[in-house]
């Protein structure tokens, strides 16, 4: 029994002896030794000693041999709980003995100071505020190989201890901070080579050596503990038994294929946490149900359940230290049925901002591989800059319409919390970044400027609807049936102009074509580009009057316009090709300060 091993070794050590090491040496408050991925085996509870006596437990790795209290909220099944003996009846002196044992540890535990600090001591005459609460997420980009995981975990660490001086020598005020949660996607690009994997599979062709290449260069050059390179090892193992199933079977169900692309994150978890720890970071790896993260059954893009930030809060409060950085997946969670689910599109960065919201911090911070959410795609305009601050409304359009930011389901449990989100560049630390809040700032005319490309444009036109009540109904009814979604639409009295994106099937959008020309006329123009503008509609004359004739100088026309319903946000329709001339004309006007046909400002011209 885990918990009656763990008590003899706590009887075997005196306390005195706990409470004189160094924080990576102390006793966690969840002293769990097959999910730990602590690079010091007394960081679990147990000594080297202790584990070679035990014969080196087996890692449990595999799908379902998890830990008895990790079971979704929902279980209720009567053998979640006590141990079957050989005759098949529950063992009540076991548990008794259990639960005596959890007593002792919880009240031994309860004795200790939940304050530790990573050693964290201000410099002397420094002016930095105390440190900040964070979660703190990093995308594949940013665990691309082993290098850039070692770059990842000393930045961590030097963000809990900031450096005395930046590398210009000047010096360094940037505020501490305390992670509660590091939570991170699958290193590189593991999610699309597992994808890859799944199709081959299917084909007949099992080959994941690019995988274990990925991971084992990376345990090899760190010199992780043979521990954590058994349960990655574990995972790929599974992972290509998996894969041999699918190929033997041809099927690769969406449960499936979510089960699958867990593994890119269940061992970059372990790799990160055991590499925080030999940097003298104390850290520890969790799949997310472990602390919290439920599903619905919606295989490739669940929600969260309404109960998952309670839950996530009592599993931090009851298992894990807060001063123990917690080393969680993203992107993945568990149903009802304990089966892997994956959160869809901007799910790490959901699971990031759950667990800050869960956890009440300070700042949710979410790291990539810009300077924070610039004024333009920087691929096209050269001179695009960093915004120092958006709101929630500014950031969820600007998402939808094409920019690299948070996916706008992501930020809810921050905007309902109230907790500000910093996007910030794990390739240069030292930017600021860009803070997403409730207020952003009011004082900008333009925040920033985005576009969507290959956009079909569909007018539709009906005199006969003249003054009779039902059009929009019957159109927006057919466009029901064909399951088709509109990105922005203007309409009159008799005619209707809406936007459809690529991913819109174009067999569906014809069977909507015929249904449509029963009561209107139809026209679909290919080709076509929304270019949106993140700006204050309150000052939307001023902006429109420079747009146009910036417009107007260049010979770009505008086939439709739509303004006013998300109140920061004033989209065109022109032809895509001319988009970029567009977008770089526009920059040149609202952010710096060379528009060559003057910019319009509370009615005056300035040249």
């Amino acid at each position: 029994m885990v918990s009656l091993l763990l008590l003899a070794t706590l009887a075997a050590v005196p306390v005195d002896a706990f409470l004189t090491q160094s924080p990576p040496s102390r006793l966690l408050a969840n002293s769990r030794p097959h999910i730990t991925s602590s690079s010091n085996p007394i960081v679990v509870g147990l000594s080297e000693a202790s584990f070679k006596s035990s014969s080196r437990r087996r890692v449990l790795c595999m799908e379902g041999e998890g830990d008895q209290d990790d079971e979704s909220p929902d279980d209720e099944s009567p053998d979640a709980d006590g141990d079957v003996d050989e005759s098949g009846e529950t063992s009540a002196t076991s548990d008794d003995d259990d639960a005596s044992a959890v007593k002792t540890i919880n009240t031994y535990k309860s004795g200790l100071s939940p304050r530790r600090n990573y050693q964290y001591e201000p410099r002397p005459g420094s002016t930095s505020p105390k440190r900040i609460d964070v979660t703190m997420k990093f995308g594949g980009s940013s665990l691309a190989n082993a290098e850039r995981v070692d770059h990842v975990a000393n930045l961590i660490k030097d963000r809990i201890n900031p450096p005395a001086t930046l590398e210009d020598g000047s010096p360094n005020e940037e505020t501490p901070v305390r992670p509660r949660a590091v939570i991170c996607s699958a290193m590189g690009k593991t999610t699309n080579s597992l994808l890859s994997s799944g199709e081959m599979a299917l084909e007949g062709r099992v080959d994941v050596e690019a995988l274990r290449t990925l991971h084992t260069t990376a345990m090899k050059e760190f010199d992780l503990p043979q521990r954590t390179q058994d349960e990655v090892m574990c995972l790929l193992d599974e992972c290509e038994d998996m894969l041999n199933g699918v190929r033997l079977i041809q099927e690769l169900s969406p449960k499936s294929l979510d089960q699958l692309v867990s593994y890119g994150e269940r061992c970059s978890v372990r790799i990160m946490a055991a590499r925080l720890n030999q940097i003298g970071v104390p850290a520890q790896a969790f799949d997310a149900w472990d602390v919290g993260v439920f599903t619905d059954e919606n295989y490739g893009d669940a929600k969260l359940l309404p109960t998952t930030i309670d839950t996530i809060r009592d599993k931090f409060m009851s298992r894990i230290d807060p001063n123990v950085v917690a080393v969680v997946t993203g992107f993945i969670g568990h149903n009802r049925k304990n089966k892997i689910t994956t959160l869809g599109r901007g799910g790490s960065d959901l699971t990031a901002t759950a667990i800050g919201a869960a956890l009440k911090v300070d700042e949710i911070q979410v790291w990539k591989d810009v300077d924070g959410i610039l004024t333009a795609d920087p691929r096209l305009v050269e001179n695009a800059v960093p915004v120092s601050h958006v709101s929630y409304d500014e950031a969820s359009e600007l998402a939808y319409f094409g920019a690299q930011v948070l996916h706008p389901i992501a930020m809810q449990p921050a905007l309902k919390a109230d907790i500000p989100v910093r996007v910030k560049n794990s390739y240069n630390p030292s930017a600021p970044g860009t803070v997403i809040d409730k207020v952003g700032n009011p004082d900008r005319m333009v925040t920033a400027i985005t576009c969507k490309k290959k956009i079909t444009l569909m007018d539709i036109h009906s005199l006969q609807m003249l003054g009779a009540y039902g059009f929009l109904g019957a159109v927006f009814g057919d466009f029901e049936k064909h399951k088709l979604s509109v990105d922005v639409l203007a309409s009159s009295e008799v005619s209707i102009s809406v936007t459809l994106d690529k991913k819109q099937p174009e067999a569906d959008i014809e069977l909507l074509c015929e249904d449509l020309k029963q009561i209107a006329e139809v026209e679909l123009h290919t080709g076509r580009a929304i270019l949106t503008l993140i700006a204050d509609v309150g000052r939307s004359s001023d902006v429109l009057a420079t747009v146009f004739r910036s417009f107007s100088a260049h010979g770009i026309k505008v086939e439709m316009m739509s303004q006013g319903a998300s109140k920061v946000n004033i989209s065109f329709i022109v032809k895509e090709d001319q988009i970029d001339d567009a977008i770089l004309k526009l920059h040149q006007c609202f952010f710096e300060d060379r528009c060559d046909v003057g910019m319009i400002e509370s009615g005056s011209l300035i040249v």
